[in-house]
């Protein structure tokens, strides 16, 4: 995407930042409600505050139906100087004030055949001198432990749907970015079967970025439990919960040594018991493992840790 920079006049006077605040909310409540319904399980609220500026507030699922541990979280932070990791890409973003919104969710099955699942929405704006910055971010991806061909095509044929309503040819290019963008290079291998990411996303402008935001977020329940509903009772054994356990531990590895928003949000002093959100509540890891010939889990390696065309496939 193309980052707009511009002075302060114009189209950039028509953010409207509370609009964006209030759609987030309301996406946190909303996910929540139908993850509780379909939990069969209440979640935690924690409302808190950041001493630096602005607060936000957790929810926390836990031993549910299908959630072994699962989080929704809205943020909106602000501050004076902004953290190093937004300025790698922008050191002319170095010292400004800055401001940041978002919701991000991650739930942790308990059962090995449902997919581990990831989704974002966030806004930034940052200001120095008399330019001003500003961008919208966000995306889903999935992470299966056990592959199965028809999850994989309705994930991102239905992703392709949201990106098909702004253009056409923007399905291609953020399933690229989240396919680069989730991949552990010091084990050569993805995270899962990737979705959609992006970043830097203002382009078209506050009201069609916006839109694109928030088609995003409305998505994600659409896509992710019609293949919750396929799998949480399909039975599995200890073979099976050593696996995911094994592969959680690639989730582990990813968020704490490679996810820009992990080290924004420890960057920024935000609060770690959120930003750590997204950990599992068990992992393990065993030297030199290496899958059977054969077996599912090698097929996980060989089949669907690759980036692949699922919605030719």
């Amino acid at each position: 995407m193309i980052l707009k920079q511009t002075k302060l006049s114009g189209w950039v006077k028509k953010l409207d930042k509370l609009a964006v605040k209030k759609y987030l909310e309301k996406l946190q409540n909303e996910i929540c409600v139908t993850l509780s319904i379909a939990d069969k399980n209440s979640f935690l609220a924690d409302r808190w505050e950041r001493a630096e500026g602005g607060g936000g507030e957790s929810r926390l699922f836990s031993n549910g139906s299908f959630i072994e541990k699962g989080g929704v979280n809205f943020s909106h932070v602000f501050g004076n100087s902004i953290p190093t990791a937004a300025t790698i890409k922008r050191p002319e973003l170095v010292g400004a004030a800055w401001e940041a919104m978002g919701v991000s969710v991650v739930i942790h099955p308990s059962n090995p055949h449902v997919p581990t699942v990831h989704m974002n929405v966030r806004f930034f704006s940052a200001r120095k001198g008399d330019i001003d910055i500003w961008w919208f971010g966000g995306g889903y991806d999935l992470t299966p432990f056990y592959g199965y061909e028809d999850d994989c095509i309705h994930w991102h044929c239905s992703a392709k749907k949201v990106c098909d309503k702004f253009s056409e040819s923007l399905y291609q290019k953020l399933k690229k970015n989240c396919d680069e963008y989730f991949f552990l290079p010091h084990r050569n291998e993805a995270r899962g079967i990737g979705g959609i990411f992006f970043d830097d996303f203002n382009g078209e402008g506050f009201d069609k970025s916006f839109e694109f935001l928030k088609d995003t977020g409305d998505s994600f329940i659409d896509l992710y439990m019609p293949i919750v509903n396929r799998r949480k009772n399909t039975k599995f054994g200890n073979k099976e919960r050593e696996f995911q356990l094994y592969r959680r531990g690639r989730y582990v590895e990813f968020n704490l040594l490679r996810d820009r928003g992990t080290l924004f949000g420890l960057q920024s002093m935000g609060r770690t018991e959120s930003i750590l959100m997204s950990m599992p509540p068990l992992v393990r890891w065993e030297y030199n493992w290496t899958p059977k010939a054969g077996s599912r889990e090698k097929e996980l390696y060989d089949l669907y840790l690759k980036p692949r065309d699922w919605v030719s496939f």
